[in-house]
């Protein structure tokens, strides 16, 4: 906290001597760095830098640089080409040639001492050890999900923000959106009566079970050009192969968390934070005879069931949930113009349940600008680490049921199983020198 003080204030102090030095030279302040209508003054930007930028963080960056008072400066990347893509981006954006090119966060991250936060858009297999990386290093973090490969992982986030006093939001986005929220709030404040189930989306695509074999071995490019052994980071070696950079990684246990950590990273963050469970982990997840975990169901301590549900039975689109309780029931996916619930009039309530959420918890309904808010004021944000590591905790115990095949119990005070040093074991994995948690 004390690093993060003394930088603020160098960055103000710089900034105030430039505007004294304006006084004898007027054309050192530009326009750009006095701010503007949509723009806030260079003194109370917060600065961003990224690892890894390529699909969905073409979405994350955009919305990244649209917040008034961000400035985005610089891309760290194991691909050349793709370094190139997102400056020219970003010093588009900017009308400038200002945007920093990296490769290797060892590097980028120490010699970048002026960067307030770092957007983590890498694959799965490197937004924990990224975020832990980039925490230490005294950055706060935005992270795509799912947000960590182990229940080990998880721990070893919360932990590192924790110590390190840093700000961490995961990018389960739909916590922050309006219908979601309303459905999650009619569950939390007793609007629906007492909430026994609830049910939470997973993908309907690829299989619980994912394949422990590798891709055949190409021509390996240049460092300069592809650094594989960054690519790989903490997952074992595996021989170069270009569908691996493209997406094709998906389906693999050593870089995937399956079908249900795809969508199950959003839809358990949203159903937990519903049923009041964010702070804790299912007691048992009961083993179900098919190759998705379609049906599950966990059960929490307090009693209530969570149902994981494939396909359109409880909504219609993707990432959806629902909370059933003794005076009906609400839910959301993407794609509803409004959320559904059991009696229309329940939507009459609409604007007062999100206006008191907003009231309650000082939080936007915007994901990002809730980030941006939290690196300001220092409070958590919505899709804190324990939510994610709590959340994630459900993801990895229903793999580990569907691939030992036989229903577990866990100790979520504990975070262990009980009984069963098989499910023990797989709740972390070797990593691959130097990277450690």
């Amino acid at each position: 906290m004390k690093n993060d003080t003394k930088k603020q204030l160098s960055r103000r102090r710089f900034l105030k001597g430039a505007a004294a030095g304006a006084i004898a030279l007027p054309y050192a302040i530009t326009s750009d760095a006095l701010g503007g209508p949509n723009k806030a003054a260079a003194s109370e930007r917060i600065v961003f830098g990224a690892i890894g930028i390529r699909g969905r963080g073409m979405h994350d960056l955009p919305w990244l640089m649209g917040q008034p008072d961000v400035q985005f400066v610089a891309i760290c990347d194991i691909q050349k080409v793709q370094q190139q893509k997102i400056k020219a981006y970003v010093d588009r954006r900017y009308r400038n040639k200002d945007c920093k090119m990296y490769q290797d966060m060892r590097e980028f991250l120490p010699a970048r001492p002026d960067i307030d936060g770092v957007l983590i858009t890498t694959g799965d297999r490197w937004h924990a050890m990224a975020s832990i990386t980039a925490m230490k290093a005294g950055k706060d973090i935005y992270t795509e999900k799912p947000s960590c490969m182990t229940i080990a992982e998880g721990q070893a986030v919360v932990k590192t923000a924790e110590r390190y006093g840093r700000i961490y939001q995961t990018g389960t986005q739909r916590v922050s959106e309006p219908n979601h929220v309303f459905a999650i709030e009619m569950a939390r404040t007793g609007r629906l009566g007492e909430i026994h189930t609830a049910y939470a989306h997973i993908a309907p695509w690829d299989a619980a079970k994912m394949r422990h074999d590798w891709l055949p071995a190409q021509t390996q490019p240049p460092k300069e050009e592809v650094d594989w052994d960054m690519w790989l980071g903490p997952c074992p070696w595996r021989p170069y192969n270009y569908s691996y950079i493209r997406g094709g990684w998906r389906g693999h246990y050593d870089f995937h968390t399956s079908c249900i950590g795809e969508w199950g990273a959003h839809t358990f963050a949203q159903a937990q934070l519903g049923l009041g469970c964010e702070n804790t982990s299912p007691v048992e997840y009961n083993y179900v005879d098919n190759d998705s975990g379609d049906g599950m169901v966990v059960k929490f301590a307090n009693g209530v069931k969570m149902v994981l549900s494939r396909g359109n039975k409880y909504w219609r689109g993707s990432c959806g949930e629902r909370f059933d309780g003794t005076e009906g029931w609400a839910g959301s996916a993407d794609g509803y113009s409004k959320p559904a619930v059991s009696h229309p009039s329940m939507l009459g309530e609409y604007k007062k349940v999100l206006s008191d959420y907003v009231a309650r918890t000082g939080r936007s309904l915007d994901h990002m600008r809730n980030l941006v808010d939290c690196v300001k004021s220092r409070q958590q944000t919505v899709a804190n680490p324990t939510l994610m590591h709590r959340s994630m905790s459900t993801v990895h115990g229903a793999n580990i049921c569907m691939w030992l095949k036989r229903t577990l119990k866990y100790d979520p005070v504990k975070e262990e199983f009980i009984g069963d040093e098989e499910a023990n074991r797989l709740r972390s994995r070797a990593m691959r020198d130097p990277w450690r948690i």
